[in-house]
């Protein structure tokens, strides 16, 4: 005597598959190797009179997709990369330097106008003198 049992039965256990389908692991990884772009726009207006836009621009894709694309703001946003950080302590010492550059070229000014400033007052000095003794 068979029973007609269900598919889905726990005496008769079938294993479905998809047929023809792609699994959302093949769509992940297309949409990644590929990506999308989702782009929307949403206005409120009020008697023709607008309010508030908003412009969504979202895309969805692999690091080495947008590299490809000429994305890659995470290389250089310190929060996000150890490597923009470098780049920061390399502006911060070269900003050091060129500070230390403009101490050392003020004071070669200020010793060459001192310089300048002393044979000013010794030539307006010896003219007095030359007027005294005469």
């Amino acid at each position: 005597m068979t029973e007609n049992l269900p598919r889905t039965s726990p005496a008769n256990p079938i294993v479905r598959r998809p047929t023809g389908g792609d699994t959302l692991a093949d769509v992940l990884e297309r949409v990644l190797d590929k990506g999308i772009v989702i782009v929307g726009d949403i206005g409120v207006n009020i008697l023709d009179i607008e309010l508030l836009t908003l412009r969504i621009r979202l895309l969805i894709a692999s690091a080495d997709t947008a590299r490809e694309m000429g994305i890659d703001w995470w290389t250089t946003d310190p929060f996000l990369s150890s490597k923009a950080n470098g780049e920061k302590a390399d502006g911060q010492r070269e900003l050091g330097d060129l500070r230390d550059r403009i101490g050392e070229l003020e004071a070669e000014l200020s010793r060459v106008s001192g310089r300048a400033d002393a044979s000013k007052s010794a030539a307006n000095a010896a003219p007095d003198t030359e007027k005294e003794s005469t």
